[in-house]
């Protein structure tokens, strides 16, 4: 039997190697919703509770897996409700795609039943690419580019099809003529390294602090040897964006942990006293909690040049995967001899610690909640994943939870009122890269 258009817009997001769509079902999207019960490509559908559920669900998926989320809604309201999971996903910079059902094509613009404008709807939180199907000979290309797009960008992108033409009969390889595309499967990474004279002058930077502060985020979470190994040379301290908590194990002695509204003691001396200021993948916001602006000199290290010199005027910024651009700044770096200020960094986590240790056992009534994630920390098994919600859990999970080697951490910094939301980051501290990838399969 001949696939219709929903069948084969399953088939070709499986190309893509999508093993799990999360949705919710609708009339919107009842064509494709029927072509899951007999395609023969694997691919299965989580349903959430709600259509937010699932667009936050898809956002996780990119995060923990590093793979490209897919979330799938019905027309009208079921479209709206995505908005706020795909919004996580743009923030943290995930790619997710978006598949939405629309009213018939026949009825649009006539106001019809639930009738939403859905690409404008979609234009901002999708800004790099959404698109509405209207052809099925379109629909090769709509999938290729939506998923092409958001690895590419780590953005949210969003393909629209309406209800009727889910059900035409597919276009698997359009025509060869004038006005039509062929487009294919298949994404690599690039290798993102900035010019070997930029990192010469970043390390002539580095190599003149004498009192290196580090400031890890996000970005970091894949590099967690290259992050210790530049802190060594330069016998700088480390602290963490809460989206970057899990980039460091709490258990190298000059981390400082946490910095910003729910940080460390030591994170803010760090940064008040230091000359020298090195961001790693992070576009940490509070700039308050940075150093004055011409106390330190600064180099920033981020694989999206957009992020770059807007919380602290840098004087070089540079784009790149941080993994590799650490790698190839290590051996400019001079191995710093004087090693006070990362024991006085080192001293002054000790006694933290100490301190939070003494606040978790102050009797209250019914519990002190800092005990709780004071006990909790080292009883958490290798490789666990935490999630902490919006409130004050979030600052007790910052400043209590250290972050042990070979743990993966899920956080999201909410986008009202700066504390932590529940998703998700992968990390496994401590652990060399090839064993990452074959612990990640």
């Amino acid at each position: 039997m001949a696939k219709n258009v929903s069948e084969h817009l399953l088939e070709r997001v499986a190309q893509w190697g999508v093993k799990r769509i999360y949705g919710y079902p609708g009339d919107g999207i009842n064509g494709l919703m029927g072509a899951f019960n007999h395609s023969p490509h694997g691919m299965e559908f989580i349903q959430a509770r709600h259509e937010e559920l699932a667009a936050f669900m898809a956002c996780a998926h990119a995060k923990f897996t590093g793979e490209v989320g897919v979330c799938m809604a019905t027309s009208g309201p079921g479209a709206i409700h995505l908005l706020n999971g795909l919004y996580d996903a743009k923030l943290d910079h995930q790619p997710v795609v978006a598949i939405v059902g629309q009213q018939s094509s026949k009825a649009l613009g006539g106001s019809y039943q639930q009738e939403v404008d859905l690409i404008s709807l979609f234009k901002d939180v999708a800004h790099e690419y959404v698109h509405m199907a209207i052809n099925p000979a379109q629909i090769r290309h709509l999938v290729d580019r939506a998923f092409r797009t958001a690895r590419s960008t780590r953005s949210v992108t969003c393909l629209i099809v309406p209800n009727d033409v889910q059900l035409l009969p597919a276009v698997q390889d359009p025509p060869r003529e004038h006005g039509t595309v062929h487009s294919g499967t298949g994404y690599c990474s690039p290798r993102v390294v900035p010019r070997s004279s930029d990192l010469e002058r970043a390390a002539e930077i580095l190599n003149t602090g004498k009192r290196v502060a580090m400031l890890v985020g996000a970005g970091a979470l894949h590099a967690t040897d290259e992050v210790i190994q530049v802190a060594d040379i330069l016998g700088a301290g480390i602290a963490k964006a809460l989206l970057g908590l899990a980039a460091v194990p709490d258990d190298v002695p000059y981390c400082t942990g946490t910095i910003g509204l729910l940080g460390t003691k030591p994170s803010y001396e760090m940064m008040t006293e230091c000359d020298t200021l090195l961001l790693v993948g992070t576009s940490f916001p509070y700039s308050e909690f940075l150093p004055r602006e011409g106390q330190a000199r600064g180099v920033q290290i981020d694989i999206d040049g957009t992020m770059l010199g807007i919380r602290y005027p840098m004087e070089l910024n540079l784009i790149g995967d941080i993994a590799e651009t650490l790698q190839a700044l290590a051996p400019l770096l001079r191995r710093k001899t004087d090693r006070s200020w990362q024991g006085k960094l080192a001293e002054a986590v000790s006694g933290w610690r100490k301190l939070l240790r003494e606040r978790a056992l102050t009797k209250a009534k019914p519990i002190n909640p800092q005990l709780v994630f004071s006990e909790l920390s080292p009883r958490l098994p290798d490789r666990c994943i935490l999630t902490a919600d919006s409130g004050s859990g979030t600052n007790w999970f910052a400043g209590l939870a250290p972050t042990p080697r070979h743990a993966e951490l899920a956080l999201r910094q909410s986008r009202d009122d700066g504390a932590g939301r529940a998703v998700c980051a992968r990390r496994e501290a401590g652990v060399s890269r090839s064993a990452r990838d074959r612990l990640c399969r």
